[in-house]
């Protein structure tokens, strides 16, 4: 015969099993809701982010097609009117045809140079990301950088002294503006280089020395004429418009260690499809020719205007500086005129 308390206690056990299945039932299914939750909450969050992500490229997108638009309706007076206005204002300048306060007036020089490099900041705009990013702050370093060592050491672009002030200068010796003044013309001599060279540029023995001597050239235009008009000044003075040899040797190595790190931010293809479809991302690359070519001619050096227009032989090359460009860039007054 069965003992009662045995009967009793596997009914106690089985009771206590009962419920302790029903406990672990329990928590299985609010741990399931928990995590269902949790994933919904995760769900929630990332549509959130994708959303806001989305916002935010809509919105990236809008102001860039505005300020596209902005540069097209005035691509005539950005890269014609202000360099032949500046060209003649800094010659007269020099020449003491220009009042004091106006005479080299740092603010207008630096307004002047931020609207001609508009084109060129809004065309590649959408190709600057954090890579594009650190590799040009790098830039934006070395330039700050090598102008100290040159400014103090006289090397490696030989000795040579700021004859006005462009601008605030930083720790008394050289532009705070330097940057904007260097890497736009680097910019300019790599974006030329990809476009006049095209299929041959894919490879970085010829991509590489082809802009390197393009900011080179760059150089034998820009610095004549800036010492013509009394910028800076080399002492003693060169054999070349007043420029020694040893500058174009910095130069050299400056312009090396600037297109290599211009390559390294940019990925190359898009970089190029980018070019190739913003038709007005060379117009800096025009107000420059125009600026300092038109000031070279205005001094007699020939040498370094001819050099310029060597520059307004490879903008044609690219086929999108023409006829058919001058009127479409004309002011909507003026493109009629023409047009009649």
């Amino acid at each position: 015969m069965a003992d009662p308390g045995d009967a009793a206690g596997t009914d106690g056990d089985a009771a206590t099993d009962a419920s302790a299945t029903d406990a672990e039932t329990g928590a299985t299914d609010a741990s399931a809701t928990d995590a269902e939750a949790t994933d919904a909450d995760d769900t929630d969050a990332d549509a959130t982010d994708a959303d806001a992500g989305t916002e935010v490229d809509e919105r990236r997108a809008a102001v860039q097609r505005r300020l596209e638009a902005l540069i097209r309706e005035n691509r005539f007076t950005i890269a014609v009117v202000f360099p032949v206005v500046g060209a003649v204002t800094l010659v007269a300048s020099a020449e003491g045809f220009v009042p004091v306060p106006l005479a080299f007036n740092p603010l207008l020089i630096l307004f002047g140079t931020l609207v001609m490099r508009s084109p060129l900041v809004v065309g590649l705009l959408p190709r600057i990301d954090r890579r594009a990013l650190a590799a040009l702050g790098l830039l934006t370093a070395y330039t700050y950088a090598v102008e100290f060592v040159g400014v103090r050491t006289d090397w490696p672009y030989g000795a040579f002294a700021y004859g006005i002030e462009l601008g605030p200068m930083l720790f008394g010796e050289i532009p705070l503006a330097l940057p904007l003044f260097f890497v736009p013309l680097v910019l300019n001599a790599y974006l030329l280089t990809l476009l006049a060279f095209e299929e041959r540029t894919a490879t970085a023995l010829v991509r590489i020395p082809a802009a390197v001597a393009a900011v080179v050239a760059v150089d034998l235009v820009l610095d004549p004429g800036a010492v013509a008009i009394g910028f800076w000044e080399y002492l003693p003075p060169g054999d070349y418009y007043g420029v020694p040899a040893s500058n174009y040797a910095g130069w050299l190595l400056s312009g090396t260690v600037a297109v290599v790190l211009v390559d390294l931010a940019f990925d190359r293809a898009a970089l190029l499809e980018r070019v190739r479809t913003c038709e007005f991302v060379l117009d800096d690359l025009v107000s420059f020719v125009l600026l300092w070519g038109g000031i070279n001619l205005l001094y007699g050096n020939w040498l370094a205007a001819g050099v310029a227009g060597l520059f307004c032989l490879g903008l044609f090359r690219t086929d999108r500086y023409d006829r058919d460009l001058l009127r479409t860039a004309l002011p909507t007054g003026r493109r009629e005129d023409h047009d009649s």
